[in-house]
């Protein structure tokens, strides 16, 4: 099943004849397709040390370079900021007959790519998150402030997409044979968490923006033997709220190592109830959007809806009338 409307595809064949011509001293046999649960991007692989994306959706072709160029300029921005490994910017493919967008060209990052289980429970994953954190947020922003679409900004501006999606949960829970994936959600739980946006979309910020890469999900990072190994997707690297940069605390870590984080970090009751925020924000549009076209995603949504029941967000800053 699709995941967007004008999806496009791409066949191993326009691949390889495309970056063939590209790249020079590329062959055919260096070129290979990548499984992924990627929502944006056909992966393919060039050799060891270089990976290609295709936008899976086609739009503006002019306007999608111009998106690229600034995506290849926060890539190496980011690249150069991060404690962990990242993809720094090749080339970008121009649009042809076959493939009617502009593509680009990116080093390769080793690595397994996470998912909600696979460092749950390592101190020292939390440690390497809070690293990157710290390193990621002290970028100079040079003058620069949020313009960007997505979250990273105002909390409240989303409002009407959370309501959308409550609904469509509601929906899915009620039609589905094993309502809501019951291991992990229920009615009762999306009631739960409606009452806390009510509240969260209303926090107000506790400081500037700073330099942010904004989709921290367990699939734009990598991890071996317990460590996180690598950062994916960074083209949206740009200043935001810094508590969206949180969002993986729920995405990828257990209770405990959720309160390492914090400890590491110093976040204040505000910021880290700001980032549970935005996790939600997240989590109840993958649940819907892509429960039959990429159910990884969908599972990512129930497992971080599930921790953020399961957390006592905002409990002690009540009882301390911090918010």
């Amino acid at each position: 099943m699709a995941m967007h409307e004008n999806e496009l595809d791409l066949s191993p064949e326009v691949a390889e004849r495309l970056l063939v011509a590209l790249l020079p001293g590329v062959t055919p046999s260096d070129v290979r397709s990548v499984a992924s649960t990627a929502t944006t991007s056909h992966i393919v692989r060039i050799g060891p040390d270089l990976t290609a994306r295709f936008p899976i959706v086609l739009t503006d072709p002019r306007d999608a370079r111009t998106a690229i160029e600034v995506e290849h300029r926060a890539m190496a921005e980011f690249a150069a900021a991060s404690p962990l490994p990242a993809p720094e910017p090749v080339a970008i493919g121009d649009p042809d007959p076959e493939y009617p967008m502009p593509w680009s060209v990116q080093t390769w990052v080793p690595g397994d790519v996470a998912d909600p289980d696979s460092v749950a429970s390592s101190d020292a994953a939390a440690g390497d998150l809070a690293e990157l954190l710290a390193a990621l947020h002290a970028t100079p922003t040079r003058g620069r402030r949020f313009t960007a679409l997505g979250r990273g900004g105002d909390l409240a501006a989303h409002d009407h997409w959370v309501q959308q999606c409550l609904e469509r949960t509601h929906e899915l829970l009620e039609q589905t044979e094993t309502p809501g994936h019951a291991e992990h959600i229920c009615a009762a739980d999306l009631d739960e968490l409606a009452a806390r946006w009510s509240r969260w979309r209303s926090l107000g910020r506790s400081g500037p923006d700073v330099m942010c890469h904004r989709d921290l999900t367990p699939m734009n990072l990598l991890c071996a033997d317990g460590r996180l190994t690598g950062v994916l997707d960074t083209g949206g690297f740009c200043p935001a709220d810094p508590s969206v940069d949180l969002v993986p605390a729920w995405h990828l870590l257990d209770g405990p190592r959720r309160d390492l984080l914090r400890k590491h970090l110093g976040s204040s009751d505000l910021e880290w109830e700001r980032g549970a925020a935005w996790a939600f924000e997240q989590a109840i549009g993958l649940v819907w959007c892509y429960d039959t076209s990429n159910p990884p995603m969908a599972a990512l949504g129930r497992s971080t809806l599930r921790r953020l029941v399961e957390d006592p967000i905002g409990d002690s800053a009540r009882r301390h009338g911090s918010l």
